[in-house]
């Protein structure tokens, strides 16, 4: 199968499989997602969507949030792991949030990568699911996945951003990577995996990495 029969096959299987995909962290406005997804590094989605109702009933803004001490917030965050890095880039975001941006969360790569604790994926995800903007946010998620439907060469996650972007139409991509998360959840775990069971890998999948 040519590369590019594949990618159309991936399209069409996960369009079938997922033809809507929720949001996976709990938010209300970019400010929320942006929390969310800071703390959901090296941290569960599930996990995340526990904490953050308590943090954000304490203050789910940043004027409010930077009323609060650091140990406040790692207090509440301390579940989702690395809370003393993560509680205290909460708090100073939130101050150049209300210096800076009158509290907005500004709507540019530039601008967000700036922010302490937010990175390229994070900024991808907030730009995707907060503004619309399209983004292709990869995890080792979809790293892995895209390795395994031989669409990257799998050498590092910057590549196979570059490629998802090259291979997949704009107008796809803050869906497809949502859809390639849950697929990833459902049917291609990094382990156990059998190959013959999944419905991409089974059929165009890099069939030596499943022994």
């Amino acid at each position: 199968m040519k590369k590019s029969d594949r990618v159309s096959f991936v399209i069409d299987t996960l369009e079938n499989l997922y033809p809507e995909v929720p949001i996976p962290l709990d938010h209300k406005d970019p400010y929320t997602l942006l929390v969310a997804v800071l703390l959901s590094a090296q941290c569960t989605d599930i996990r995340v969507n526990q904490i953050t109702p308590t943090l954000f009933a304490m203050a789910d803004n940043p004027f409010d949030m930077v009323k609060k001490e650091v140990e406040e917030i790692k207090a509440i965050i301390k579940p989702c792991g690395l809370s003393p890095q993560k509680s205290k880039a909460i708090h100073r975001l939130s101050e150049i949030l209300v210096e800076d941006y009158n509290g907005q969360v500004p709507q540019n790569f530039k601008d967000l990568e700036l922010l302490p604790g937010v990175g390229h994926k994070t900024a991808s995800v907030v730009m995707s699911q907060a503004f619309g903007i399209p983004a292709f946010p990869v995890d080792t998620h979809i790293h892995r996945l895209i390795y395994r439907w031989g669409l990257s060469s799998g050498k590092n996650v910057t590549v196979t951003e570059k490629d998802c972007k090259r291979l997949f139409p704009k107008e796809l991509w803050n869906k497809l990577h949502l859809q390639i998360i849950f697929f990833g959840r459902e049917y291609c775990k990094a382990r156990p995996h059998e190959a013959k069971k999944c419905p991409i890998c089974s059929q165009i999948g890099r069939a030596s990495l499943f022994n």
